[in-house]
């Protein structure tokens, strides 16, 4: 860009200064050689056409000004007070000076002091200066530090400084050793951000109690990345250490509430160290690379740490809500299940109201039906309702909400208004039916009768080890089995055959149909109208489910030799969701057969069920159980139609940190901050103004 001002003078004259771009600056430089010119007869003439003529002659080509390269250094320490690693140092504050100007991102959740600071330290940036104020009391011969991970970047560009730790000793010597590792999900192996990883400094004639995590704060933390690895730095090479990790919901660095997640782990470990050597490549593009070359480093130890996370059974129980959407019924909501049920007191009706209890399978959630149409229809319910809930020492106990009240979103009145309102609609559509065709027949109201109805799942195509069940939309006993028929369908004839149709336990809606499935056969359910009373009054319609089992050409088998030592594991096939779809109990041998297995991609997972109950159990800090430890097969298996595959499985084979398939981890790792690499697409845009230019 270039352009020309005139420049007033007193005189009467006008100097026309000719402006051009500075070289690598967005700002016009001015030439100061003046072109004068003087105002009167024809000046203004004069002084256009000259301006028209340079303009024309120094602008001939227009394009976008060009600021100059872009800077993609990265922010660089110039200097700390006290200085980086200094030993003797007794300043709680603390300031570290760039070379250009910083922010900080995400600081609270990615900025870690060392060892845990009581009273939260304040770390700011300003300008190019990060400021650290910290308020508790400094420890003695202690080495602290701050861990800022890749929290600093350059404030114009947003290039970031990479992992950075400042660390200061209060005392003659300063511990330099670092020890690493991950922390995963006791469960499923699932990588956990954010969660604090410690250590506990142990003496050599002592066992670390257990109670340490209940009463005193880490003497070294760290926190997670999205990968679920942590870095521990300041760690002394002359002192032992236990490792614990714990989701501290309070701030206050200790295992205060069951709803922390934690772990831990009885290995004591020493810190140290080694040289060694790394290959690192530098990257023409994202799938070629120009050179391999080693680069020596320091190796610390131990690098492998793996800390299983769980929560403990039993946590703290309250009540979270109540909620009646129709006058019908009514849902509670717990944060826990509890071995005894509520109990409630009628005031506005007699007793315990005769309500039928339905329990969710985890049992922090009841609902309550009300088959006494009268109560159920009364816009509000009030009773005192007594429940156990988690007191302030941890205990459960019994606790009363007085005068409770339920009143429905929908009331029995506006159940009313909406049923008049489609009777209405459906009579004008049955008039204009009735209009078009005179041989019309009235059709029967829908909306006079409701009726009871009930979801089979599976239903359709079903495996010969399915057995279907039964939904119903209330609670609902059986009728006598002369009003239910299961045939099988013999050539073209369909045959009684044994069944049975059994109540789920826990579930008053609920019945799951057994019968001895043959491949490739029909078979069809009929259960007789009017043959079903639900808990509310209503009947059935003719319920008819029809059933096919697959042939046996459809499916695949897949046989698992889990190799261990030990026995005693549970082996579950998972789909793409980390759901498990089949689960069994592998033999002594550690052999576990899986047949009629849909085509498909399965993954593998175990645990070694310690207490037989063929459920995962998780851990108790104070007891010192441990979870039940949980393997992944690193790959995902293929299972065609009419194929056995044969797999062996050293669930020790590969690092457990590796173990779990990436696809189906949720947690991402955390995306690597990269320098922006702007002046390639300045280059660009430059290559491509001026080709424009040359056409």
């Amino acid at each position: 860009m270039c352009s020309l001002t005139p420049d007033p003078s007193p005189n009467g004259e006008g100097n026309i200064y000719y402006y051009k771009m500075k070289e690598n600056s967005h700002q016009p430089s001015k030439i100061n050689t003046p072109i004068s010119i003087r105002r009167g007869v024809g000046g203004e003439a004069l002084f256009l056409f000259i301006f028209v003529f340079i303009f024309f002659c120094a602008c001939a080509s227009i394009g976008q000004p060009d600021g100059g390269e872009y800077d993609e250094q990265p922010p660089r320490v110039l200097s700390a007070t006290p200085a980086n690693q200094a030993v003797n140092a007794d300043k709680k504050k603390i300031a570290i000076q760039f070379d250009e100007y910083i922010k900080l991102e995400n600081a609270s959740e990615k900025v870690v002091v060392s060892p845990p600071q009581q009273e939260m330290p304040n770390v700011r940036a300003a300008g190019k200066r990060i400021r650290i104020d910290l308020f508790d009391t400094l420890r003695p011969n202690t080495t602290y530090t701050v861990d800022f991970a890749d929290a600093i970047v350059d404030n114009n560009e947003g290039n970031p400084m990479g992992n950075f730790t400042y660390s200061f000793s209060t005392g003659p010597t300063i511990d330099t050793m670092e020890v690493s590792g991950y922390v995963l999900n006791a469960a499923d192996l699932e990588p956990i951000k954010g969660i604090l990883v410690g250590l506990y400094e142990v003496n050599e004639d002592s066992i670390v109690p257990d109670s340490f995590l209940r009463t005193r704060p880490f003497d070294r933390v760290s926190r997670t990345n999205g990968s679920g690895r942590f870095i521990i730095r300041g760690v002394s090479a002359d002192k032992l250490y236990r490792a614990f990790a714990l989701k501290d919901m309070d701030n206050n660095f200790q295992f205060s509430q069951k709803s922390e997640q934690l772990a831990f782990d009885s290995i004591l470990f020493r810190a140290h160290c080694h040289p060694d050597l790394r290959l690192d490549t530098i990257w023409r593009d994202s799938t070629h690379y120009d050179s391999i070359f080693p680069v020596r480093y320091t190796h610390f130890f131990p690098d492998d740490i793996v800390l299983r996370a769980f929560l403990e059974e039993g946590q703290d129980r309250h009540l979270l809500k109540t909620q009646r959407d129709v006058p019908e019924k009514f849902t509670v909501y717990f944060t826990a299940p509890a071995d005894t049920l509520p109990r409630i007191r009628g005031i506005n009706f007699e007793g315990d109201g005769g309500f039928i209890l339905e329990p969710s399978a985890k049992g922090d959630t009841i609902t309550y039906w009300i088959p006494d149409t009268t109560l159920a229809y009364n816009d509000t319910l009030i009773f005192d309702f007594t429940y156990l809930d988690t007191d302030s020492l941890g205990l459960l106990v019994w606790k009363t909400d007085s005068a409770m009240e339920l009143t429905p979103k929908v009331t029995r009145a506006k159940q009313l208004k909406e049923l008049a309102d489609k009777t209405e609609e459906w009579e004008k559509q049955q008039k204009k039916k009735a209009k078009k065709n005179k041989n019309f027949k009235p059709e029967e109201n829908p909306y006079l009768t409701t009726f009871l109805t009930a979801e089979c799942k599976p239903s359709g195509s079903i495996d010969p080890n399915q057995f279907p069940i039964l939904t119903f939309s209330e609670p609902a006993q059986l009728p006598d089995t002369s009003c239910i028929h299961f045939r099988h369908k013999v050539d073209s004839l369909w045959e009684d055959m044994p069944y049975e149709l059994l109540p789920v336990e826990g579930s008053p809606r609920k019945v799951q149909l057994f019968a001895e499935w043959e491949l490739g056969e029909q078979y069809e359910l009929t259960i007789d109208s009017a043959s079903i009373q639900g808990a509310l009054g209503h009947t059935n319609q003719r319920i008819k489910q029809d059933f096919k089992v697959r042939k046996e050409e459809e499916y695949g088998a897949l046989f698992i030799q889990v190799m261990s030592p030990d026995t005693g594991f549970v082996v579950q096939l998972l789909n793409n969701s980390d759901k498990p779809v089949r689960s069994m109990t592998a033999a002594a041998d550690g052999r576990a057969d899986f047949y009629y297995l849909k085509p498909g991609e399965y993954y593998l997972r175990c645990f070694h069920d310690r207490n037989a109950d063929g459920i995962w159990t998780t851990g108790e800090y104070d007891s010192g159980q441990r979870p039940e430890d949980v393997y992944y097969f690193p790959q995902p298996l293929t299972v065609k139609a009419q194929w056995e595959v044969e797999q062996q499985w050293d669930i020790l084979g590969i690092p457990v940190m590796k173990q779990k398939p990436q696809k189906i981890t949720k947690q991402k790792p955390d995306k690597e901050k990269k320098l922006k690499e702007r002046n390639k697409e300045r280059e660009a845009a430059m290559r491509r103004s001026s080709n424009n230019r040359r056409r």
